[in-house]
């Protein structure tokens, strides 16, 4: 090779060099959509995974019987996987009379409107292909007045069933009402049943050994087909006045379960105040949900200014830690049995996505209500609030779901799948750089949370932190420009991480400077 040849050669490998670094930190720093194709180096640490809650009736419909369905389901997993998406929470998928499931007939089998067992245990094969893992819906509280279980006890009081159900006597208080005021006996005479929710879900009585065994038999039938773990539903009403017995009770299932599957995950639906949770993380759920942190978040994003997040995190998971050294914050927005985000902000795209942007920067396992990335919006009843997945411009679209008229998705605000993803500004694309910055940081994955001293109107801040590692993430919450400076101890935090907004970043021996656009998130780490 000639030296004229090499010069050539040797400038071209400095340039490809230069443009794979250049291109690289234009990624990590946000330019050009951060993290849009950041799939390399992904961590992933289980549980600690972004998680998307499934109506499995409303995503996506393979046969075009206007019902979801797990083909339809399996057919969408490339679209949860370039998401971002590491775990899937099916909501209740047993046969039931019910379009929610929430009242089982049979714990053993799928719901025909769904699919066959093996339609099933194909989207399992499917979905842990992708390295997506898959927690159900158990709900072990109640059954059906449907199962036949109940149907054998309600015929006669020498059922063998029959003591698998909590019935009233004449010292029973017929009038009694529930937590929220509402009617828990039912039935006549001497078929007088306790049902927590309504008539049609009778409650199981779980000092009968023979339901406990049964309800973990269950479990463990589910986690021998492949499933991952489970959401919990009602974790917190098994024994409606006895909070001991509850947690005792999830104790023992949780030493059943992990003696066949060690790293399985168990969240439950614990509506209560922090107070109320922190027994339920003792040797008991590995997480519940954080019903008081969806709140602020909501409230942060609607009134353009901190709620106190920090703070309140800061307490209660000092709070969970005397109680569990291993719990996990099962962090969302909105869910199932509650108003749509973007309803909840009148619409406001901005607000939606600082919203998303701080469940992904705080601590914690982050579920996503599906159709809540690209903006669905509803109300209750509940059936306004589980409405078909947007997937097309045109509602008549190939897979769309119809099983329910559609009051909310419908007009020209409605924005599909199809239309967001092929806007690089969208809220499907927000969601997905920020599920993407998560998962391409330990300290966002799985560190803890600090306080930083910050005081500016408008701006959340807080320091993400492990033993090794440290960031800063800021929000403007605002739509305005913001200027504001970080104290001496931060000064030197001028490596920046990611920013879809930073205008200015300047240090001295005093203080840090920063300026940050409108709606836009900023994290920074230590200058090494």
């Amino acid at each position: 090779m000639s030296r004229k040849n090499k010069v050539f050669l040797i400038v071209a490998v400095v340039i490809s060099v230069a443009a794979l670094v250049f291109s690289s930190l234009m990624l990590w720093t946000g330019i050009n959509g951060p993290y849009q194709n950041a799939k390399q180096n992904l961590t992933q640490d289980w549980p600690n995974s972004v998680m998307y809650e499934v109506f499995v009736r409303s995503f996506y419909d393979s046969n075009g019987d206007r019902i979801g369905d797990f083909n339809g389901l399996t057919e969408k997993l490339d679209y949860l996987s370039d998401l971002g998406v590491e775990g899937i929470w099916l909501m209740p998928i047993n046969p039931s009379p019910s379009y929610h499931k929430y009242d089982v007939t049979d714990y053993y089998a799928i719901d025909p409107e769904y699919g066959t067992m093996d339609d099933f245990k194909h989207f399992l094969e499917e979905a842990h292909s992708r390295n997506i893992k898959v927690i159900m819906d158990l709900v072990v509280n109640h059954t059906s007045v449907e199962h036949p279980w109940f149907k054998d006890a309600l015929s006669s009081k020498e059922s063998p069933y029959r003591d698998w159900y909590v019935w009233g006597n004449e010292n029973t208080n017929i009038l009694e009402r529930g937590e929220w005021n509402q009617q828990v006996w039912h039935g006549a005479g001497d078929n007088r049943y306790y049902g927590l929710f309504w008539q049609g879900m009778p409650d199981l009585n779980f000092d009968h050994p023979e339901v406990r065994k049964e309800m973990t038999e269950v479990a463990k039938y589910w986690l021998d087909l492949g499933v991952d773990g489970f959401r919990l539903d009602a974790a917190k009403h098994i024994y409606s006045k006895n909070e001991n017995k509850n947690v005792e009770w999830w104790q023992e299932f949780r030493k059943e379960l992990e003696a066949k599957k060690p790293n399985l995950f168990l969240v439950g639906e614990v509506w209560a105040p922090a107070s109320e949770v922190a027994p339920y993380l003792q040797d008991g759920l590995h997480s519940a949900f954080n019903f008081d942190l969806s709140q602020k978040i909501v409230d942060s994003a609607k009134q353009e200014g901190d709620s106190g997040i920090v703070s309140y995190l800061t307490r209660i998971r000092e709070y969970y830690a005397t109680k569990s050294n291993d719990f996990i914050d099962s962090t969302f927005i909105t869910n199932h049995d509650m108003d749509r985000v973007m309803s909840v902000l009148n619409g406001d795209m901005n607000h939606a996505k600082m919203a998303a942007s701080l469940l992904f920067t705080l601590p914690g396992t982050p579920f996503i209500y599906y159709g809540e990335e690209i903006g669905m919006e509803g109300k209750k009843p509940d059936e306004q609030i589980r409405e078909p997945m947007l997937w097309y411009n045109d509602p008549t679209g190939t897979g769309q779901t119809k099983w329910e008229r559609a009051r909310y998705n419908i007009n020209e605000k409605a924005i599909s799948v199809e239309e967001q993803l092929a806007k690089s500004d969208s809220l499907y694309n927000h969601y997905k750089s920020m599920i993407y910055l998560r998962r391409s940081n330990p300290v966002l994955l799985s560190g803890d949370i600090k306080s930083i001293a910050l005081r500016e109107k408008g701006i959340i801040g807080f320091k993400r932190t492990l033993p090794d590692q440290e960031m800063v993430v800021l929000h403007n919450m605002t739509g305005e420009d913001k200027a504001f400076a970080l104290k001496k101890e931060l000064v030197n935090f001028t490596d920046v991480l990611f920013e879809n907004g930073l205008k200015k970043i300047k240090a001295n021996n005093e203080q840090l400077t920063i300026q940050i656009a409108p709606y836009s998130t900023v994290v920074i780490a230590p200058n090494k």
